[in-house]
C-alpha cells in the first residue's frame, strides 16, 4: 500500500511539475526557412499570392503523404481572399488557406500572409513569406515562416516542441520545390503588361506555313511572300479580307523562326473548282499520336473524316473535303496532314477555333517575341495553363501595313485553359477592354498588304531607324 501511495504523490509531483513547466513554455511559437532564388522577384510574389500553383510546390509535401489528396480553390482568384481548401486521409486530415494579406515591393520586401485553419495544435496560425531581392547578387531571399498561438492550452504549448516536424517539414518542401517549379517559368519581366483573359471567336481564315531566319528584314520578306499568296488566292476563291495579319508561331528557333501566316476571310464556305466547301465541317486538327501514326493510316483517317463531315454537310453542301494527292502535288480539296483544307500548292484554309486567350498588346515588331515568353510567364505564375504544342501562340497586326514598323501595334495571344474570368490587372481597371476590329478596315483596302509593305519599304526612313545597309535587324 506505501508503494501506490509513494507512486500515486510522484504522479503528483510529476504533474505539478509538467504544468509549472508548461506555464512558463512560450504562449507563442515560430519557426522559418530561407532559400535563395535567382529568379524575378515579381514572378515569385505572384506565384505566392495565389494558390492555383499551389500542389506544384507547397502541395508536395501533403501528396507524399496522401497521393489521392483533393484541392478546391474559392473566393477570388488572385490576392487577398483566395482560399484554397485540401481534404485528405487520416494522416494529413483537411485543411484551408486563406491569403490574408499580400504587399508586393520590388526594391524591398514583399509581402505575403496566409492564414491556416488544420489539425495542427494552436490558434492563429499563419504562414508569412518574405521576398528580399538582391540586386547585386542577382538573387532573392526566400523566407517561409510559421506563427502559431497557444494561449493557456497547456497541452498545445508542449506541441511546441514537435514544431520542427510536420511545419518546418512542408516549409523546407515547399521552397525546394518552388524553386524547380520557377526554373520551369521563362525569366523575363511583365511588370508593365496589362493582359487580359478573353474568349475569342472561331474565324475562317487562309494560310501559308513558311520559316526565314530570326531577322526583321528576312521574316518581313517571308510575310511579304506569303500574303502574295493569299491575296491571289483570295482574289481566285472571291473571298475578302475580313480582319487583320495574324502571324501563327510554330517554332522560335535559334536561328529559323517557323510559322504561318494567316488571313481572316468573310466566308466559311469555299468554292473550289466548282465545288462547295463548308470550313465548319472540317475535323478536327489530329493529335500528336494521331500525326506520328504511319502515312497510310493518317489519309485513311482523314479520308474517312472528310466522308462524315460531307454526310453531316447533307446534299445541299457537296464537296466535302477528302484526303488524297495528285502527282503533281496535294490536291485541291483534300485534307493535309493537319485536316486543313488544301487551296493550292502553298495556300490552306481552316477554321481557327474559338478558345480563350491571354492577350496583350504591344507596339513596334521588334519586341513581339519577348512579349511571346511575358506572356508565358504571367500564365506560369498565375496558374493558367497552356500548351504551346498544341495550342500554339499566335498575334495580329491590327494597324496596316503600311504603318511604320515602330509604331505598329500587335495583339499577341496565348490560348489558356483553366483561368479564371480576369486577370488581376483587368479587375482593378489597369487593362483596357478588348475592342471588336473593323473588317471593313481590311477588306476595303485598296493597296495588298504585301504591295503596301513594300511600297513603305521603298520610302525614305526616318534617321532614327537607318542602319548601316549591309547589317540585317535581329530580333532580341
Amino acid at each position: 500500500m506505501t508503494r501506490v501511495l509513494e507512486f500515486v504523490v510522484a504522479l503528483i509531483i510529476v504533474f505539478i511539475l509538467a504544468v509549472i513547466v508548461g506555464v512558463f513554455l512560450p504562449s507563442h511559437a515560430h519557426i522559418e526557412r530561407s532559400i535563395e532564388i535567382s529568379h524575378n522577384p515579381q514572378h515569385i510574389y505572384d506565384v505566392l499570392n495565389n494558390f492555383r500553383r499551389f500542389g506544384d510546390y507547397a502541395g508536395g509535401s501533403l501528396q507524399a503523404q496522401d497521393p489521392q489528396v483533393k484541392y478546391s480553390l474559392s473566393g477570388p482568384a488572385y490576392g487577398p481572399g483566395a482560399t484554397l481548401t485540401w481534404n485528405g486521409n487520416d494522416t494529413i486530415g483537411n485543411g484551408k488557406l486563406v491569403n490574408k494579406s499580400g504587399n508586393i515591393d520590388l526594391a524591398g520586401n514583399s509581402t505575403v500572409t496566409w492564414n491556416l485553419t488544420n489539425d495542427w495544435r494552436g490558434e492563429n496560425k499563419t504562414f508569412t513569406f518574405t521576398v528580399t531581392p538582391n540586386q547585386r547578387l542577382r538573387v532573392n531571399t526566400v523566407t517561409w515562416g510559421y506563427d502559431v498561438d497557444y494561449g493557456w492550452n497547456l497541452i498545445d504549448r508542449y506541441s511546441q516542441l514537435w514544431i520542427h516536424g510536420d511545419p518546418a517539414t512542408m516549409i523546407q518542401y515547399g521552397l525546394d520545390s518552388l524553386q524547380n517549379m520557377l526554373a520551369g517559368i521563362p525569366n523575363v519581366d511583365y511588370g508593365k503588361v496589362d493582359p487580359g483573359l478573353y474568349r475569342t471567336n472561331a474565324m475562317p481564315v487562309l494560310l501559308v506555313s513558311t520559316k526565314a531566319t530570326r531577322t526583321l528584314d528576312d521574316i518581313d520578306s517571308a510575310k511579304a511572300a506569303a500574303l502574295k499568296q493569299i491575296d491571289a488566292a483570295m482574289a481566285k476563291l472571291g473571298v475578302k479580307a475580313a480582319g487583320p495579319t495574324t502571324t501563327i508561331t510554330t517554332e522560335w528557333g535559334d536561328t529559323t523562326y517557323t510559322f504561318d501566316l494567316a488571313v481572316p476571310i468573310d466566308n466559311t464556305t469555299l468554292t473550289i473548282d466548282g465545288k462547295p466547301y463548308d470550313l465548319t465541317k472540317l475535323p478536327p486538327p489530329p493529335t500528336g499520336e494521331e500525326q506520328a501514326a504511319p502515312a497510310s493510316s493518317s489519309s485513311a483517317a482523314s479520308a474517312s473524316s472528310a466522308a462524315g463531315a460531307s454526310s453531316a454537310a447533307g446534299a445541299a453542301s457537296a464537296g466535302a473535303p477528302a484526303s488524297g494527292s495528285s502527282a503533281g502535288g496535294p490536291a485541291p480539296g483534300s485534307l493535309d496532314k493537319k485536316n486543313q483544307l488544301i487551296v493550292n500548292a502553298n495556300v490552306r484554309a481552316m477554321m481557327m477555333p474559338s478558345q480563350e486567350v491571354l492577350e496583350a498588346t504591344w507596339t513596334g515588331e521588334a519586341g513581339i517575341p519577348l512579349m511571346r515568353m511575358a506572356l508565358k510567364a504571367y500564365a506560369g505564375t498565375h496558374g493558367y495553363q497552356y500548351n504551346e504544342n498544341v495550342d500554339r501562340l499566335y498575334d495580329q497586326l491590327t494597324t496596316l501595313p503600311t504603318v511604320q514598323d515602330s509604331d505598329q501595334i500587335y495583339r499577341v495571344f496565348l490560348p489558356v485553359q483553366n483561368a479564371p474570368a480576369q486577370t488581376p490587372e483587368q479587375i482593378s481597371g489597369r487593362t483596357k477592354p478588348l475592342t471588336a476590329l473593323d473588317p471593313s478596315i481590311w477588306s476595303g483596302n485598296n493597296a495588298p498588304p504585301a504591295e503596301s509593305k513594300k511600297a513603305e519599304k521603298g520610302k525614305k526612313k526616318p534617321a532614327a531607324r537607318k542602319r548601316p545597309e549591309h547589317k540585317k535587324r535581329h530580333r532580341r
